[in-house]
């Protein structure tokens, strides 16, 4: 079976999260935002009462090197409220400015908040990527009816989410799953984590998988 994870927003949290995929040799997809990204690591925002920064923009190649990247709108707002030129921008050319960050192509999106609608669909397709994130929806996981409609089994903080993986072991070729570093916000839930990764890693019949790779 082939393991999916997917990460979003790129704050300081995910340096310790890549350290530990790099310890196992597991692969990620992150999505990221390159309008909000400044020379220097900005606040972001409080989440559970504890601060969230955002990397440097020149940080990005280095920190995110060998793992895959992804579209998640250039200010992640909720696209569905947007047309015409502030739209494109938004997507067209977030995916642009991420692929001369990153010096390779950027196939995937993930749309904002989870939202999109036909004029969505319309420009994340017009914009050249090949598949993108959508919420969860229960239904069946792959292959997708559209690939621009990906929808993940669930986050990785779901308290069925042993139940799902395991069920998933037994039924389907493919775990996906998605999260935000920054909601590990205790050392033991760090810890935890870390050992589902190790487990997940010395599993002979799990592969970690990019995104791309199931759509190229």
């Amino acid at each position: 079976m082939k393991v999916i994870q997917c990460w979003d927003d790129g704050p300081v949290n995910d340096l310790r999260l890549i350290d530990i995929l790099r310890r196992y040799q597991a692969r990620a997809t992150f999505c990221l935002n390159p309008g909000l990204y400044q020379d220097e690591r900005s606040f972001g925002w409080l989440h559970d009462g504890q601060e969230v920064w955002r990397l440097s923009i020149h940080e990005l190649p280095e920190v995110y090197e060998g793992f895959e990247i992804c579209n998640h709108s250039m200010t992640h707002p909720d696209l569905t409220g947007l047309t015409g030129e502030r739209l494109d921008w938004e997507i067209r050319a977030s995916r642009e400015l991420l692929e001369k960050i990153f010096q390779k192509p950027v196939l995937g999106f993930c749309y904002p908040f989870n939202a999109y609608d036909h004029s969505t669909l319309h420009a994340v397709r017009s914009a050249g990527h090949l598949w993108a994130r959508c919420g969860q929806n229960g239904k069946h996981i792959f292959p997708p009816d559209d690939p621009l409609r990906f929808s993940p089994h669930c986050h990785f903080l779901d308290p069925e989410f042993r139940l799902k993986y395991e069920h998933a072991k037994k039924k389907e070729k493919i775990f996906f799953f998605w999260g935000h570093s920054y909601e590990l916000t205790s050392e033991d839930m760090w810890v935890k984590f870390e050992g589902w990764i190790k487990e997940a890693g010395s599993d002979e019949t799990v592969e970690w998988s990019f995104i791309d790779d199931l759509f190229g």
